[in-house]
């Protein structure tokens, strides 16, 4: 696969994340769990949901760097991506090959922006039109609550069939419709240990594990998050891996197409 597909592929899956759209089998990707061997207490749907937002990441600004794997099966790419957070207002994602910017997206509650530098192409407009084309709803909570090891959906507006698997509270959604869900919550730290999402008219499903989590001060945030997105055409991995991480800077948000670069309009 041509390196500017890789780059526009690895932006995508950040959207296609949040946007829960994909096939059926399970992870191979093992990450860093809790070793843990202390008994899960039972607990009612409520209370695991209630502890669960009471460990909620809480910060003005988050800046994160990334080793970035994809593996599509036909091809394996490894990037760097600079990551930069303003609490639900922006978030910038630049994708780096040898240390060159290859391609930036920035996203705000209201707009969906990129661009990448091989073609000379860039995309711009809102979750309507990107959700109408990825075929599920998409907003900017989402994208961010991917990143930081939170919940992609409100779980209090939802109502879940609880079960415990291994350390894990698995919330499963009871709402009767083609798309299932499940968010598995940590036992120990009450962040999600794994998501997923299976839209079965369309053989779709993916899984979003997170492993490592650290303590910086008052937060807590996994450092590894593994991507495993199957379709009718295949299966594709993302490996994020963290290895800088500061809280409470002063960011600044860098985003301009440049002159002389195609619209692509997406239909």
């Amino acid at each position: 696969m041509h390196k500017k597909l890789v780059v526009r592929r690895i932006l995508f899956m950040f959207f296609l994340a949040s946007a829960l759209v994909m096939v059926s089998c399970k992870s191979k990707k093992a990450l860093i769990q809790s070793t843990s061997t202390s008994p899960v207490d039972e607990l009612k749907v409520n209370d695991i949901i209630a502890k669960h937002y009471s460990v909620k990441t809480d910060f003005s600004t988050i800046y994160i760097k990334s080793n970035v794997r994809f593996d599509n099966r036909n091809q394996t790419q490894n990037v760097t991506a600079e990551i930069r957070i303003k609490k639900d207002e922006q978030i910038l994602v630049s994708i780096r090959f040898l240390g060159i910017t290859m391609a930036k997206a920035s996203i705000t509650p209201t707009k969906v922006s990129y661009y990448e530098k091989i073609k000379g192409t860039y995309f711009e407009g809102d979750f309507s039109g990107l959700s109408q084309w990825l075929g599920t709803d998409l907003d900017y909570n989402k994208v961010q609550n991917m990143l930081l090891g939170e919940a992609l959906d409100n779980l209090r507006k939802g109502k879940y069939k609880q079960t415990l698997e291994e350390l894990s509270y698995r919330l499963e959604d009871k709402a009767n419709n083609t798309t299932q869900k499940a968010f598995y919550i940590d036992a120990t730290n009450f962040k999600v240990s794994k998501q997923e999402v299976i839209q079965t008219d369309k053989a779709r499903k993916i899984e979003i594990e997170y492993g490592n989590y650290s303590n910086f001060e008052k937060n807590i945030l996994p450092m590894q998050v593994h991507i495993d997105a199957l379709q009718e055409k295949g299966k594709t991995e993302i490996d994020l891996e963290y290895t800088d991480v500061n809280f409470n800077d002063e960011l600044s948000f860098p985003y301009s197409v440049p002159n002389g670069y195609k619209r692509v309009i997406i239909n």
